[in-house]
């Protein structure tokens, strides 16, 4: 698998973005999340891809500090009211696991943990051991992560071993009881 082709593995996940409305409060953008009704500065996102919601479609914009979206062949000032998406942005130490995985595995990993109705994007903690190994030739141990979906809480064990081949085995525990454990071994 590509690396394009594995990008868009993870990013086509649900929950993949924050939705939200924006508003102008004392000269300073203000995001309104609309599943938690958080709210916080826009300019946290300055430079980054969003996307607003504009004639019934999505369109994909970079967000500039001087109140506007560029995009490809326009420009989109900010308004009150505006609806606006904003890509969320994976955990570090769960972005590199998820680049350290070999394709194979990263397949069953995400099958895996979409079939129990959770997506990447609910990663709220990962303790990526493999990242501390990279120099080793032989590679064991386990990485641990917590997914959240807000009805349920996943804690997944992720037990490898890279030598003269490659395991992976994935244990899933849901908060309801569930356990659902995958391996997968190949030739490295």
């Amino acid at each position: 698998m590509d690396h394009q082709h594995r990008e868009q593995l993870i990013r086509n996940q649900d929950r993949a973005f924050i939705t939200g409305s924006i508003e102008n409060i004392n000269d300073q953008w203000v995001f309104f999340d609309d599943e938690t009704d958080e709210a916080f500065m826009l300019e946290e996102y300055f430079a980054q891809e969003v996307e607003i919601f504009h004639r019934q479609q999505w369109i994909k914009g970079v967000l500039e500090g001087d109140g506007k979206i560029t995009m490809p062949n326009s420009t989109f000032f900010l308004h009150d009211q505006l609806k606006i998406r904003i890509r969320k942005q994976l955990t570090f130490a769960f972005e590199i696991l998820l680049n350290e995985l070999k394709d194979d595995a990263l397949l069953y990993f995400i099958h895996n943990l979409n079939q129990l109705e959770f997506s990447v994007y609910d990663c709220i903690y990962c303790h990526n051991q493999l990242s501390y190994l990279a120099q080793e030739e032989k590679q064991n141990g386990v990485n641990f992560l917590i997914f959240d979906n807000g009805e349920n809480i996943c804690s997944i064990q992720h037990h490898f071993k890279y030598e003269q081949d490659s395991q992976d085995r994935f244990e899933f525990t849901l908060s309801t009881g569930k356990r659902t454990i995958v391996e997968k071994v190949s030739n490295m």
